[in-house]
C-alpha cells in the first residue's frame, strides 16, 4: 500500500532509540570482566558485548557515534531521538560501579542533548540494584539538561518492578512527574527460549506483559497516580491478552484485591509502534487511542524499524490528526518538547 502523505508540520520523535556512550563501552571493557561481561573490539564489523558465553551482535557505528546517527535519522525522516541505554543496562555491576556507570551514562545523554538540543533528549538510567542510590541519581539526573524521562528494565536481576524495595524509586518518579520507559531484560522463560532467537522474538514481548501486569496487580499504578509508563514493542502481550486478565480479575481469588478491571489501566500506559504488522498496530490504536501511541524504531537493532515514519504514514484508516499525534505530537507532550 502506498504511504499516505505525512501530516503537515508533524515532527517525527522516536521514543525507542538506543545509545551506547563510549564511556559505557569503556567501562565494560576495563571493569566488566569481574562481573562476567566483556567487550570484544577485534572485529572490524564493530564492538560486541559478551555476557558469559553469549556474544551479542556487533554494534554498528551509529550505536555510539552520534554524527553517524544523525545522517541515518535524516535519511529516515526522524527529527528527534529519545536516547536510552539498553541491555545489559547497569544492573550487572556491583553497587559502586553501577552507580558510577549510571552517572556517566546520564551525563553522556545530557551532553548529546547540549550538543544537538534540536535532535536529542535523554532517558535516565538508574542503578536499580540499590534503590536508595537510584533515588539519589534520579534527583541528580532530573536536573541535567535534556533528561526527560526514566529508563528501566522490565525486571532488575529477576526482581519485579512491584517489589516493595523499589517503592522509594516509584515515589520519587511520581513526585518528579517523569515518564518511565520500560525495556525487556533477563526475560522470563529464558531457559526455554535459547534456540531460534526466541529470547528476543517471544521473550521480549512476554516480559513486557509480565512487567505491565505486575504494575497493575501490584498496585503501583494505584499508589502513584502521576506515574506514566511507556511499554515497548506495541505493549508486548498486554493489549492482546487484556480480556484474559479481565476475566481473571473477575473469577480468581488471587485478584480479589483489585477494585477495577485490568483493562481500566490500559490508558495509564503509552505504547510504541513496534508491532511489525499493520493489523496488531491498528488494533492497538483502536484499543487505547491514538493519543497513547508513539513511534519507536528499536534503533539500531536489526529487529527494529529502518523507516519508523512510514510504518505510521502507510497505516490504513489513520486520520491526518491521529497520524500527527503518533508521529510526534504525543511524544512532544510527554517529553515536554514544546
Amino acid at each position: 500500500m502506498k504511504a499516505a502523505p505525512r501530516a503537515k508540520g508533524a515532527a517525527a520523535i522516536d521514543i525507542h532509540a538506543h545509545y551506547f556512550p563510549e564511556v559505557y563501552l569503556r567501562a565494560i571493557e576495563t571493569q566488566g570482566e569481574r562481573s562476567g561481561i566483556t567487550l570484544d573490539r577485534s572485529d572490524p564489523a564493530g564492538p560486541a558485548i559478551k555476557i558469559g558465553n553469549m556474544l551479542g551482535g556487533h554494534l554498528r557505528r551509529e550505536f555510539y557515534d552520534l554524527d553517524a546517527r544523525l545522517k541515518e535519522m535524516n535519511r529516515a525522516g526522524v527529527d528527534v531521538h529519545a536516547l536510552s541505554l539498553t541491555f545489559p543496562m547497569v544492573y550487572w555491576a556491583d553497587v559502586e560501579l553501577g552507580t558510577r556507570l549510571a552517572r556517566a551514562v546520564n551525563d553522556a545523554m545530557s551532553e548529546a542533548h547540549r550538543a544537538r538540543p534540536d535532535r536529542f533528549v535523554g532517558l535516565a538510567t538508574l542503578p536499580m540494584q540499590d534503590p536508595r542510590r537510584s533515588v539519589d541519581e534520579l534527583d541528580r539526573a532530573a536536573r541535567l539538561p535534556g533528561i526527560r524521562g526514566v529508563y528501566l528494565g522490565t525486571n532488575v536481576n529477576g526482581r519485579e518492578l512491584d517489589d516493595p524495595a523499589f517503592l522509594p524509586v516509584w515515589e520519587r518518579i511520581d513526585a518528579l512527574e517523569l515518564p518511565v520507559f520500560l525495556h525487556p531484560l533477563n526475560v522470563i522463560g529464558a531457559q526455554r527460549l535459547g534456540p531460534y532467537y526466541l529470547a528476543n522474538l517471544l521473550g521480549n514481548p512476554y516480559d513486557t506483559g509480565v512487567a505491565a501486569a505486575r504494575l497493575i496487580f501490584g498496585g503501583i499504578l494505584d499508589r502513584f497516580p502521576k506515574v506514566s509508563v511507556c511499554l515497548p514493542h506495541a505493549g508486548g502481550t498486554l493489549p492482546y491478552l487484556i480480556g484474559r486478565l479481565d476475566r481473571g480479575q473477575k473469577v480468581r481469588r488471587e485478584l480479589k484485591h483489585m477494585k477495577r478491571r485490568p483493562s481500566a489501566y490500559l490508558r495509564r500506559f503509552t505504547y510504541d509502534t513496534i508491532s511489525h504488522a499493520p493489523a496488531p498496530l491498528r488494533y492497538l490504536i483502536d484499543l487505547v487511542g491514538a493519543d497513547r501511541v508513539m513511534i519507536g524504531s528499536d534503533y539500531c537493532f536489526d529487529l527494529g524499524y529502518e523507516r519508523p515514519v512510514q510504518v505510521v504514514t502507510s497505516l490504513p484508516r489513520l486520520t491526518r490528526t491521529d497520524q500527527a499525534k503518533i508521529l510526534g505530537g504525543n511524544a512532544a507532550k510527554l517529553l515536554e518538547l514544546n
